[in-house]
Parts: C-alpha cells; structure tokens; sequence
C-alpha cells in the first residue's frame, strides 16, 4: 500500500449499512488515491432492507446513485378516502444485495482500500479502531455510522413500523405504479397503510405499515392482513420470497446535534440524526453527507464542513419535529390519516423537499397555514405543550 502500516488508512468507515456504504463509494469516486477502509460486523453489507427514493432527493448524484438502482418507476400513487392521485415524480428502489455487490466488488477493484467484513469494532476513536479481533486500525479520518438501534427514542416518541412481503406471484402482476400509501384499510394502532412495490412482473413487495405510539408489532397478524390485501389486489401468491421488517423512532423532540468532540469520531447515520424524523427516510441524508464529506479535504472536516452539515440539519430537524408532535398529539389515533391526506394536496416540488428533508420557508408555511385537517384538535395540542413550539437542538 506505501511504506506506512498496512493499517493506517486516510478515511476508515465502521458500520456497512447505507451510509457507510454510500461514504465509500463517494470516496472512490471523488477521491480515488485515498486509502479507504470499512469495519462491518456483519458477514454481507446493507443488511436486509429495500431502500427506496424519489428521483428529485438525490438531484446532482446521479452517478454516485445509479448503480445501487435495481428497479425504477416514472410515477408512484397514493390513496385515501378524500384523494386519490398520481405523483409525476420518478420512484427507485435499491436492494441491500445490489448494495452489497456493488460496493463489494468497488473495494476489490481498488488496491488501496480494504474492505473487513465479520469484524467487531470494540473501541473506535477520533484516530482509531480496535477490532475485537485483534488487530488496531489508525485513519486520518474516522466516521462512525449505525442504525435506529443505536438511537436512544426519549418518552412519548412515536414509531413508524412495518412487516413487509415480498411475494412471488403466479402471473403477471396488475400493479404497475407504486403505492407508497394506500390508506383505503382500516385505521387502526394510528396511522396505518399499505405500501406495494411491483419490483417484477412475478415480484411484488407488499408492507403493512403503521405511524403508531407503540413499537409493538405482531407478524403473524400482520402477515395475514398483507395475504388479504394481496388477494384484494387480484395476486396468485406462489411463495413468499423474503420477510423485511422495522421499528424506526419518530422522535417529537429533535435529537441533540452536537460539533464532534476532538477526540471523538464523525457520527453519521440514523446513530448522528441523519434521518428523516417524519418519514424515517435516510437515503437522501446519506446521499448528501457522503458527497459534502468526500468534496472536502479531510483537514477542514472538523472545523468547517461537519458543522455547517449539522448546522443545515438541525433547522429541518426542528421543523419535522414538531409536524410530529402535531401528528402524534394534535389527532386521535384514527384520524391521524388526515394530516398526511392533506399533505398530498401540494405541489409536486414541495412533497419531493419533503422527502429530501430540505424544505424551503414556502415548504414550510404550505404545511402549517391555511384551515387545518378534520380531526384537529387545538385543545390536544395545548394539552401536549405545543403552544411551546418544538424543542432546541
């Protein structure tokens, strides 16, 4: 590699979920002398997930994006008892195998990046990872990203949860738009809705979802409820190809968004708040954070470049914090449908900077103004406290 240790690298990336598989591929792309290395515990990358986007929350990375991309859509639809409509914004969708293959084989094509799969990070450091293995790696850069697991969700937060199918079906499917919300279903447990995926004319992914105050769920129901709707959609279920399941916090106060300390590492990830509160949605975050990390040289991240991230992320966090607390606390479990039914009546450009938790002051005042949804409450929303407004980060 050179005549330093074969353990010291320039970036050194723990966790191979999204972000930091998307982290290193920004790194080869923009930085292709570095010396790049990542400490995964798990024997593949990405886990068993099925990230999707909207085409406009990954504006300008198109190439970093596109070979992750394993299915895309020119539209997706949404439906509810007051709307139903068709969104013109184009859908993709990347499996964690396809991220697994694609940054496997990116890191075996690079002699100076090394790739340490099945290897627990015991200690990491600004400078600095102990495997438990053994052995000690060093790095210029040190950036540390884990899941929803490692993020601690505080009393009252609410839950985005979901049991998902992914059916082999006899014939072809007649699905051939997305649904990412069929909100048609029986409101029950909160807001809950239907999420269907045509990934092939045989392949379907089908997801009973839930916006919910408990983390709870119950697979074999489920399960059951998304057999039903499988059956109502005209399906000849053969088998079920994979289960993919999730409890993601939606927290109703910001997470506190602090500069690294000198001696800690760069956090990205849901474990560092680059999350949507809302939605749960990341791609996008790990979209933007990996290419502001890899434009900028590694001597101005700390001072400079981290913090004007975090400085960004926390003016949208405080907002989608407190559209939470209003969804949480200002409706009736049963009714929370509303909120998000009106929310469907904007503009196209204003639901994609939704997605892509970049909402512009007009975003923000479209959401807020005018005559509130049926099932509103003022009194709920005084009882909760949000007269206060949302908490400081």
């Amino acid at each position: 590699m050179s005549s330093r240790s074969p353990f010291h690298f320039d970036y050194l990336l723990v966790g191979g979920g999204l972000a930091g598989s998307l982290l290193a591929l920004a790194l080869f792309r923009q930085r292709p002398n570095a010396r790049v290395a990542l400490v995964e515990k798990q024997a593949k990358l990405g886990g068993n997930h099925l990230w999707c986007f909207h085409a406009g929350d990954v504006e300008g990375a198109r190439e970093l994006v596109q070979p992750l991309v394993a299915q895309r859509w020119p539209s997706y639809e949404v439906r509810f008892p007051e709307l139903r409509r068709t969104v013109e914004e184009p859908y993709a969708a990347v499996p964690s195998e396809r991220l697994d293959q694609v940054v496997r084989r990116a890191f075996e094509e690079r002699e100076r990046a090394r790739l340490y799969l099945g290897e627990t990070a015991r200690r990491v450091t600004a400078g600095s990872v102990e495997l438990a293995s053994g052995p000690t790696l060093t790095a210029d850069v040190v950036i540390e990203s884990r899941g929803p697991e490692a993020f601690a969700p505080a009393p009252g937060t609410g839950f985005q949860k979901f049991i998902g199918l992914e059916l082999e079906v006899k014939s072809s499917s007649p699905l051939g738009t997305p649904r990412l919300m069929d909100a048609l279903v029986p409101q029950k447990d909160g807001f809950r809705f239907m999420y269907a995926l045509p990934l092939t004319g045989e392949r379907v992914l089908l997801e009973d979802t839930y916006f919910s105050d408990s983390p709870e769920l119950r697979p074999p129901e489920l399960e059951a409820e998304i057999m039903a709707y499988a059956e109502r959609l005209g399906l000849e279920v053969v088998a079920v190809g994979r289960r993919e399941s999730g409890v993601l916090p939606l927290p109703i106060s910001a997470p506190r968004l602090r500069d690294p300390e000198p001696d800690a590492p760069f956090v990205a990830g849901y474990q560092g708040g680059w999350f949507h509160p809302v939605t749960g949605y990341s791609f996008p975050l790990a979209v933007r954070l990996a290419q502001a990390v890899a434009g900028a040289e590694p001597t101005e991240l700390r001072a400079r470049v981290w913090p004007a991230l975090l400085r960004r992320q926390r003016s949208q966090l405080r907002f989608a914090v407190l559209l939470n607390r209003m969804l949480f606390t200002a409706f009736e479990s049963g009714e929370r449908y509303r909120a998000i039914e009106r929310f469907y009546r904007l503009p196209v450009a204003s639901i994609r900077r939704f997605y892509a938790l970049d909402l512009t002051s007009s975003d923000r005042l479209r959401l807020v103004c005018g005559r509130p949804p049926r099932g509103f409450s003022f009194p709920r929303v005084v009882a909760a406290g949000l007269s206060r407004g949302g908490s400081a980060l």
